[in-house]
């Protein structure tokens, strides 16, 4: 029953339609002669008579515009087929009426100015390849196949103003964009380049000062480099596993031995324990005195000089680690020509000498220029002198090596003072890249330090000198007493003691 009804009313809608579309034509047509070229009525082959072009014409306007409305209808935005009919048609009517009559006016002024054959069927193409064509302003139709129409549902008027605004507007923005593309990356490229340009100044500086430090690294280093290939390396595996710098401390024994000629051959006349202290800012010189009774690893205990005898450097410092509880493991063995060398290199030093120190200088020089194949009276001083005094390298030699004053404190007191005054004067000695400091210290050196730190030893040189010099001996007053073992005169040292006095010393730790 349903599709029944649903077919009835089609039907309706459908009569009521076919009912306005004759109303509409016999309306429309009256308001034209008919006997006019394009109207009425005209014969075909055969005698059968067909609609002219111009009623065809109507009648698909007004068939598509009642689709269009009736199809508004269904979706609630506009009048159906329903409002053909009535009141609304009335409405609908003189509308389109006049619609009609407007458009009418305008194809009669074309067709008089000999426009109206291009009005009513025209094809024309946009710059882009993209043509509309158009019969009378009903449909609008591109290259692509597809179709559009004006909201009003007639087109005539959309012609020509398409077609326009396509070949002007479309066209020439297309034209803009192409040709704006190799300016733009031209005015991109001169902004990069400006911008460039535009560095800051304090960049450039920074620039500038960074390569200078690079380049100041890299000769310092050749530097370095070609000072340490004048030593003596030795690669002490026991001792070079174990780091540099422990706990803030850097500690370096200075091995001063009797020999004459480059190596370790002889007896470590002197120990001096250099120790380089980020804890406290001081640098310590602390003398170990050599006839300090000890305990040496494998073997049975001894004067601590003995066990530079039994193993060299590399035993002697763990003798002092295992006796006193300071990690020593980095080591420069001086023997007596690089003594007296580095007091040359950095052009002698001023010491307050008394007279009786004067005779002796003179007598161990005695010794120095017999080994050096000298003149025995070769750097001899004025038996008369006393107080501050100039010294060379060989006459500062004589006066540290001197024991029979103040006995081995007193000679490891004058070592220091020695050493204290040379290290003040190295550093402008070093700058100066003095050839004598190069050629006479320094092939007189051994040491198991690398390149790598004496290269970072001295890029401190300046910090170093800010530091406070402190010297010291072991053992400390008040902790020996004079012994005699298996008839050797040695001191008996309190250990315990001297490892605490250390530790606060060089670690600042009570």
């Amino acid at each position: 029953m349903e599709r029944k009804k649903d077919s009835s009313k089609a039907i309706e809608e459908n009569k009521t339609i076919q009912d306005g579309l004759e109303r509409f034509l016999d309306q429309e047509l009256s308001e034209f002669d008919m006997n006019e070229p394009g109207f009425g009525t005209a014969k075909m082959e055969g005698g059968r008579e067909t609609d002219s072009a111009k009623k065809r014409e109507l009648k698909t306007e007004f068939a598509t515009d009642v689709r269009e409305s009736y199809a508004r209808t269904q979706t609630g935005r506009g009048y159906g087929a329903a409002g053909i009919t009535g009141e609304n048609y009335e409405s609908r009517k003189q509308t389109e009426k006049q619609r009609g009559v407007s458009e009418r006016k305008e194809n009669k002024t074309d067709k008089k100015s000999g426009k109206a054959g291009k009005n009513n069927e025209t094809s024309s193409r946009t710059d882009n390849g993209t043509s509309s064509r158009t019969d009378n302003g009903t449909s609008n139709r591109t290259d692509n196949g597809t179709s559009s129409r004006t909201d009003n549902g007639t087109s005539g008027r959309t012609d020509n103003r398409t077609s326009g605004r396509t070949d002007h507007g479309t066209s020439s923005r297309t034209n803009n964009k192409r040709n704006s593309k190799p300016n733009n990356k031209t005015n991109n490229r001169k902004r990069s380049e400006k911008n460039k340009k535009k560095m800051p100044k304090w960049k450039k500086v920074l620039i500038i000062l960074l390569i200078i430090l690079a380049l100041l690294l890299i000769w310092w280093y050749s530097t370095v480099g070609k000072i340490y290939r004048q030593m003596h390396h030795e690669n002490a595996q026991e001792l070079n596993l174990e780091p540099m710098k422990e706990d803030g401390v850097i500690n370096v024994l200075l091995i001063g031995n009797d020999s004459r000629q480059n190596g370790e051959d002889g007896r470590s006349d002197a120990m001096i324990l250099i120790s380089i202290s980020n804890q406290t800012k001081t640098i310590h010189m602390t003398s170990l005195l050599r006839d300090m009774y000890v305990e040496i690893p494998g073997h049975d205990g001894n004067r601590l000089n003995a066990a530079y005898a039994y193993g060299g450097p590399a035993l002697l410092c763990q003798t002092i680690e295992q006796n006193f509880g300071i990690s020593v493991n980095r080591y420069v063995l001086v023997n007596f020509q690089a003594f007296a060398a580095l007091v040359d290199a950095v052009g002698g030093i001023d010491m307050e000498v008394t007279n009786e120190e004067v005779q002796w200088i003179n007598a161990y020089l005695n010794e120095y220029n017999l080994l050096e194949g000298r003149e025995i009276t070769t750097d001899y001083l004025d038996t008369s002198l006393s107080g501050e005094i100039h010294l060379n390298g060989p006459q500062a030699l004589a006066y540290s090596r001197n024991r029979y004053i103040g006995t081995d404190f007193g000679r490891t007191e004058r070592q220091r003072k020695v050493l204290s005054a040379v290290m003040k004067r190295l550093p402008v000695a070093l700058a100066s890249g003095s050839d004598e400091l190069i050629s006479g210290l320094f092939p007189n050196l051994t040491t198991n330090l690398s390149q790598s730190e004496v290269f970072r030893l001295s890029l401190d040189a300046n910090k170093l000198l800010t530091y406070e010099t402190v010297q010291t001996v072991i053992p400390a007053d008040g902790t020996y007493s004079n012994a005699s073992i298996r008839g050797m005169a040695v001191l008996e040292v309190d250990f315990e003691a001297n490892k605490a006095i250390l530790q606060k010393e060089i670690y600042g730790k009570e």
